[in-house]
């Protein structure tokens, strides 16, 4: 079992803590980082590392960094992404994807320290090679945000840059929203002023407000109750949204398109994004109702922008 083998790897690695040098595969190309917690918990810092594994042994590379995430400090400027009660139980890779499965107490990690934390394992462990994105367990669930919504998969992109630097700071957006208007047929724009900490990116701030539902009385969401989103990021214009399966369900008091369009054109007003891909858990090879493929890319449309017969 690999839970097993990690221990052993654990013990090992005290025996070994002493001894620099000795059995080490140098002429490894490339830099390392191990990514810390400052001891104020405000940012990540991170410390460059010498691997010893090779880099083409994946596994050897996860289970070294993994090791390094956990092993007692003596900076006493640092902190360990993985505080010293959360038990680190197991991992498994599957093609690109690695799940990390951490015991319980993860749960009761502060939230801003969680968040710090999570971003130092992802950007540490994505260094190895073959591993693409993240995800993680606490207990016996996938990982939930405050709010309840699954973390789900994690890239580097799912964190802004220097989160720890900013993620006590509350910043202020103003969000352009569509919404479904009363009859189901059309959208309509709400503009709302969101005050948020700066450590969540501006399209998962735009999903979740989405979520949220409408402030006016004349309009109403666009998207099926109980949906959940699951992951969104955003790659050179393009932001790929997954929602879980209660997006599926059906609610032909709102026609197809405004469906769709509430969420293109809400994350369209962003900058950043120029297209739309939107999944059912990470699976883009449905249909939405039969018309709308999951596979294509979306671009704004405000043709079913329609402020009149609400």
């Amino acid at each position: 079992m690999k839970a097993m083998r990690f221990a052993l790897l654990c013990l090992l690695a005290v025996v070994l803590a002493g001894i620099t040098g000795c059995g080490r595969n140098s002429g490894d190309e490339g830099e390392y980082y191990i990514y810390y917690l400052n001891k104020e918990k405000t940012k990540i810092i991170p410390e460059p590392y010498e691997l010893k594994a090779k880099q083409e042994d994946t596994l050897a590379v996860i289970e070294e960094l993994l090791l390094r995430l956990t092993a007692e400090l003596e900076d006493v400027d640092y902190m360990n992404p993985i505080p010293k009660e959360v038990s680190l139980l197991d991992y498994k890779l599957e093609e690109s994807l690695l799940t990390l499965y951490f015991s319980a107490e993860y749960l009761s990690l502060d939230k801003i320290d969680e968040a710090l934390s999570r971003a130092a394992i992802v950007r540490t462990m994505l260094q190895a090679e073959g591993v693409e994105c993240l995800s993680f367990y606490a207990g016996d669930a996938p990982l939930a945000d405050h709010k309840g919504n699954p973390v789900g998969i994690m890239t580097n992109d799912s964190f802004i840059e220097n989160p720890g630097e900013q993620i006590n700071s509350i910043e202020t957006a103003e969000l352009t929203l569509y919404f479904a208007n009363k009859k189901g047929n059309g959208l309509v724009t709400e503009t709302r002023e969101v005050h948020y900490s700066s450590n969540i990116s501006m399209e998962k701030l735009v999903m979740e407000h989405l979520l949220e539902g409408p402030e006016s009385k004349d309009a109403q969401s666009a998207i099926p109750e109980g949906a959940k989103l699951m992951n969104v990021s955003v790659l050179e214009g393009v932001c790929y949204v997954s929602l879980d399966e209660n997006f599926m369900k059906q609610n032909y008091n709102i026609e197809e398109a405004v469906v769709i369009y509430s969420i293109v054109n809400s994350l369209s007003e962003l900058s950043a994004i120029n297209k739309v891909q939107i999944s059912v858990n990470g699976d883009t090879s449905g249909v939405y109702r039969d018309i709308f493929p999951f596979d294509l890319l979306y671009e704004r449309n405000l043709d079913y922008v329609n402020q009149e017969g609400m």
